[in-house]
């Protein structure tokens, strides 16, 4: 992006130091063909798919910025605000071999709709960009791409939760 007060002379690029952007993506529990190597006296690992050809999957949202570092290039700030699977937890309803009825068992959100990314946002997101940010001087913007489950802009919850503690966060798209 480019800083529009320099446009006119010699165009400069923004620093970028107030973004975040966030994105989702799907990931195999495991591969339909995996190596493994072990010692004579290990146990084979423990493999809960029941077919090969139906692997579930699980979609995680991640967070990221750009890092900062002082003058003698320590880094400040990470850039890493966090990564967070979209699962829920339930209690078992049958006994197993593996466990106890009513045990909680994690459970990959198969289908993810804009609830649960807004739910996602509130709940863990923006604490997260909370407790990290380096400064909170500054607006901080969150960036989505413009998949179909993002939140809009200007969401009434979002809203509220994002001016909390002195901060200013606002999404774009």
């Amino acid at each position: 992006m480019l800083d529009e007060s320099t446009t006119s002379n010699e165009p400069k690029f923004k620093g970028m130091y107030n973004y975040v952007h966030i994105d989702e993506k799907w990931f195999y529990m495991t591969k339909k063909e995996k190596t493994y190597y072990m010692l004579n006296n290990e146990e084979d690992p423990h493999c809960t798919c029941q077919s090969k050809n139906n692997i579930a999957k699980v979609m995680f949202l991640a967070a990221t910025a750009r890092p900062r570092f002082d003058s003698e290039g320590r880094v400040v700030f990470s850039g890493k605000v966090g990564c967070w699977a979209f699962v829920t937890e339930q209690p078992a309803q049958r006994n197993s071999r593996n466990r106890q009825a009513g045990t909680m068992e994690m459970k990959a959100i198969t289908s993810v709709k804009r609830e649960n990314v807004k739910a996602f946002l509130i709940e863990k997101v923006i604490p997260t960009i909370i407790e990290k940010w380096p400064n909170s001087g500054e607006t901080i913007y969150v960036q989505q791409d413009n998949a179909r489950t993002h939140v809009p802009p200007n969401d009434p919850d979002f809203v509220a939760a994002a001016s909390q503690n002195g901060f200013d966060i606002r999404l774009i798209c």
